[in-house]
């Protein structure tokens, strides 16, 4: 077995360092720690595309799975020309530890498809999500593994995706991906589950802590950092600061989120919103709000900059967005860090209700989802204090340390190792 190199990237070096930490702690021994720091399988692909100008274009692409100790494995697919098999088998990892935090009975992996999607027309993604399907066929479904939305990946497109794997198996399997519109067996709450599964993680924070957070500066205007924004403004919380891509923009009296998402939708950008101060999304980072939100990519908070963070706390919807000494530093600093295997673990959740719906064949209310992930969200956030008070440890920390523990304790039960 190949040992992955803490060379292989920044994001799986900082990975790979969080999975050590966590076995020191709770005791891992070398044989399972071995397994954790591997993948147990690796797929490249490359196929072929036609582009609208009748022209082939060949596609490079991956799918890792981690480890399916607790059950199949489950994860995204991001679309970016900077995806790498580094990135890609760091998310599958934390996609493993995300689950066992939650205590879903998932494995973990992760996809990703090396292209520029903003270069695509629709036939030209509709031809490349089909592609992927078929290069990927062989390896998953819905004992197997369940892909799901990731970066750049819209509801459509994961409706082309079913559509081609069902047609690949020659019958109707909802159940195989997850993320789907609700119409072809997707579930209620699916689209806003990440930013909901939040709003939740920070409302049991406030009632443990007897406070009232108001301010919040969220990085990333995606589906994510969005929906996030327009559940906050819709609950009277006062969002200064939002940013995509592209840059940020602030407003010391809060942002009319509605009016935002307009402007983005009309210019593709938030930048340049009438009325509010352009800042650039490092600026962002360091206002001086109640929560800071890294809803976008991985390694935006480091040991470069976790000393100029002034939030109170920090809710991580995007994956892997700190690395292990910053968290150090933030907790030195008092700062609370609520860690992405943690706070962003709304969306496998309520892909996780998708899926047991697809199985079963009945489907649940908007309610019923709402009442289930509430009640996810809160246990997992107690696990984890649980945790933090056995070990001594920071909440961040802790979070890895329960994820770990929980997949070895499954992988003995099968003897793994």
């Amino acid at each position: 077995m190949k040992i992955l190199a803490m060379n292989d990237g920044d994001f799986l070096s900082d990975t790979l360092a969080l999975i050590d930490l966590a076995c020191d702690l709770t005791g891992i021994d070398d044989r399972h720690r071995v397994l954790l720091k591997n993948v147990s399988r690796r797929l490249s692909v490359e196929y072929p595309v036609v582009l609208d100008d009748g022209s082939t274009t060949i596609i490079n692409a991956y799918r890792f799975q981690h480890c399916n100790a607790r059950g199949p494995y489950k994860g995204g697919v991001r679309i970016a020309p900077t995806v790498s098999e580094a990135e890609v088998a760091a998310l599958a990892m934390l996609m493993s530890l995300k689950s066992a935090v939650l205590g879903l009975p998932y494995g973990g992996s992760k996809g990703g498809i090396v292209v520029d999607a903003r270069k695509l027309s629709p036939c030209e993604m509709e031809r490349l999500c089909r592609g992927y399907i078929r290069a990927v066929f062989p390896v998953i479904g819905p004992a197997n593994d369940i892909p799901a939305p990731d970066m750049n990946l819209s509801q459509d497109a994961i409706g082309w995706m079913l559509d081609e794997y069902e047609m690949l198996a020659g019958r109707y399997e909802p159940a195989a991906i997850t993320g789907k519109p609700r119409v072809i067996g997707g579930s209620h709450g699916r689209a806003t589950a990440v930013a909901r599964g939040g709003v939740y993680i920070i409302e049991e924070v406030e009632q443990r802590r007897n406070i009232y957070y108001s301010t919040y500066a969220i990085q990333g205007f995606g589906n994510v950092g969005g929906s996030l924004a327009k559940i906050l403004h819709g609950m009277d919380r006062t969002v200064v600061a939002v940013s995509d891509s592209k840059g940020g923009i602030f407003s010391a009296n809060g942002l009319d989120i509605p009016a935002v998402a307009k402007h983005k939708a009309e210019t593709g950008s938030v930048v340049d919103f009438p009325g509010a101060d352009n800042i650039t999304n490092e600026m962002l980072l360091q206002l001086g709000v109640d929560v800071l939100v890294p809803a976008a990519r991985e390694d935006q908070i480091s040991e470069k900059n976790a000393d100029q963070i002034k939030a109170k706390i920090i809710l991580c919807l995007a994956n892997g967005p700190i690395n292990q000494k910053a968290s150090e530093i933030l907790s030195a600093r008092n700062i609370l860090v609520l860690p992405d295997v943690l706070a962003n673990g709304g969306g496998v959740a309520v892909s996780y209700f998708e899926w047991v719906q697809g199985r079963q064949g009945y489907y649940w209310s908007e309610e019923e989802v709402a009442r289930r992930l509430k009640d996810l969200m809160k246990n997992a956030l107690y696990d984890v204090y649980r945790m933090s008070l056995e070990l001594r440890c920071d909440m961040y920390t802790a979070a890895y340390a329960l994820g770990v523990r929980n997949i070895v304790e499954a992988m003995e039960a099968r003897s793994f190792g």
